[in-house]
Formats: C-alpha cells, sequence, structure tokens
C-alpha cells in the first residue's frame, strides 16, 4: 500500500488507474482505527478495481471545547490495518495542504434541512466541516463509489444529500454498524473511556433496543422515549439526545411512517458517544 501526503501525487497516482478504466472506491476516516473502518475497507475493495483510504483529522467539524487536539493520531498502526484490509493506496494530507489559505477564509458547504437538529444543533458548524471535506475529497480521488459507516446515521444522511444536491457520480455505500460483542458499536472515541465506563457503555445500546421494543408493542412514542431517557440516566449516560425519526430522510414521524430509527448521543465520562437502531413500525401492536 502506498502512503501519499500531497495532492499532487495523489492526483498523478490516480490517473493511470483512471484511464484504464478502473473503478475506485474511497473510504474517508480520520484514523484512530478500528475493526468498523477496516469492514469499510472490504466492502469498497467489493465494488472496485482499486480502494484509496484518506486519514485526515478535519478541523472544521470540531467546535469550540471539542476534542481536536485530543483526538488519537496513530498513523503507523493505522496504515498496518489498512494494508492488511486490501487498502491501494492512502492518502494522509495534512491540515496546510487541505486548506492553504486557512480555516478562516476557507469555502464552506453547507447541506440544509437534514443536517439540522440532533448533532447538528448540539455541534454547531459540524456538518459543515464534514459536507466541506467530503466535497474536497470527491473532487480530489473523483471516486466511482464512497464508503461511509452507518453509525454516523446523519453524517450519512447529510453526505447523501450533499452528493445528490451537487450532482456528483460518486455511488454512496452505507455500511452496517460494527459492534463489539456486548453491543457497544465500534468508535475511536471508545478509547476515552475507563475500564468503569467502557463497562457502563454497552448500556446506550441496550436502551435502543428496549426502546425499539417498546415501541412495537404499542407503547406510545413520547411514553417510550421518556422512559427510555430515564434509563439512560439511571445507567450512568448524560443524554445529549433520544429521538425517533423516519429512516429515509430524518423528518418527523407520522401516523404513515413504516421504516423508522432511533438516533440517541449521549455523554459518559469523557466520550460523546452515539448510536442509532431501525425499527419498523409497521409492526406495532393494535
Amino acid at each position: 500500500m502506498e502512503t501519499l501526503h500531497h495532492i499532487q501525487a495523489l492526483r498523478q497516482a490516480l490517473a493511470g488507474p483512471r484511464r484504464a478504466g478502473q473503478r475506485i472506491a474511497l473510504v474517508p476516516t480520520m484514523g484512530n482505527l478500528h475493526e468498523g473502518h477496516l469492514e469499510l475497507v472490504a466492502m469498497a475493495r467489493a465494488h472496485a478495481d482499486l480502494v484509496v483510504a484518506t486519514i485526515f483529522v478535519n478541523p472544521l467539524q470540531f467546535g469550540e471545547g471539542e476534542d481536536l487536539d485530543a483526538y488519537p493520531r496513530t498513523l503507523a498502526e493505522d496504515q498496518a490495518g489498512l494494508a492488511r484490509a486490501g487498502c491501494d493506496l492512502l492518502f494522509a494530507p495534512s491540515t496546510r495542504e487541505l486548506y492553504p489559505q486557512g480555516l478562516d477564509v476557507q469555502t464552506r458547504v453547507h447541506v440544509a434541512g437534514v443536517s439540522e437538529g440532533l448533532c447538528g444543533s448540539s455541534r454547531p458548524g459540524h456538518f459543515d466541516g464534514v459536507a466541506t471535506v467530503v466535497s474536497l475529497l470527491f473532487n480530489l480521488v473523483q471516486p466511482d463509489v464512497a464508503c461511509f459507516g452507518e453509525k454516523d446515521y446523519q453524517q450519512l444522511a447529510v453526505i447523501r444529500q450533499l452528493t445528490r444536491d451537487l450532482h456528483f457520480p460518486v455511488k454512496i455505500v452505507g455500511a452496517p454498524i460494527v459492534r463489539a460483542a456486548d453491543g457497544l458499536a465500534l468508535s475511536s472515541r471508545n478509547g476515552y473511556l475507563s475500564e468503569e465506563e467502557r463497562a457502563q457503555a454497552p448500556g446506550l445500546y441496550a436502551t435502543l433496543c428496549e426502546l425499539r421494543d417498546a415501541l412495537i408493542a404499542g407503547t406510545p412514542a413520547a411514553d417510550a422515549i421518556a422512559t427510555a431517557h430515564e434509563r439512560l440516566v439511571s445507567r450512568g449516560f448524560v443524554p445529549d439526545y433520544l429521538a425517533l425519526r423516519r429512516a429515509d430522510d430524518l423528518g418527523e414521524v407520522d401516523a404513515q411512517t413504516q421504516e423508522a430509527i432511533i438516533l440517541a448521543a449521549a455523554q459518559l465520562g469523557p466520550a460523546r458517544l452515539i448510536d442509532n437502531l431501525n425499527v419498523n413500525l409497521s409492526q406495532r401492536d393494535g
């Protein structure tokens, strides 16, 4: 696997495969890779001839007081994992390489509607940073397909709308959440948890499962969500949000909604954990 740090070198490396008609897949990451990221590489390999991963801790998607400086940088370990997973090329640029004029004057991309609420409310500007860097990477790599994890469900919805609205010729593939044996969704931020907090952390997924079951059993959504919120608090979490939305566009659920999704974000010690769970409301009792 080749590692490149500069835009010009990336373009040169991709020119030959593109001329040869090879399909190119992109897997954008911020590094500190876990098994979920490597599953994205495997999925990308199934969709393309050449797999390009990127590692870039994007300052535009971190707000004031967030963990930009503390976010783990583990390039050597990430390179080894990507190579084992079958990645062909790694692009790991510096901030100056991607944003040469500086962050204050950088052109930014805003995706209206779907980026608002949920994490968009808690992290103002976060999805503008995501949309901006993904647009840059789509332009630089010009992939045929790009793979993103479904754990960051709102982010995936933002990227799907971005791709449609800006007419990027890129197929967006969402990969199911990869979980530890106890149900905790894999995340780079899980490394912030103490041993005690790590033992508590699966309570987030357990709460979502309980909420799903209550909804299917016919419990009114407002009552089921209120009970689940209380359970999160009793399990040691500080909830940010716990919401039920339409799965396709994150709009508000109504009487006609069948495919919905439960989304949650909660603080546990130093880590902000997010998770989601699909629920088929057509299965509701009564």
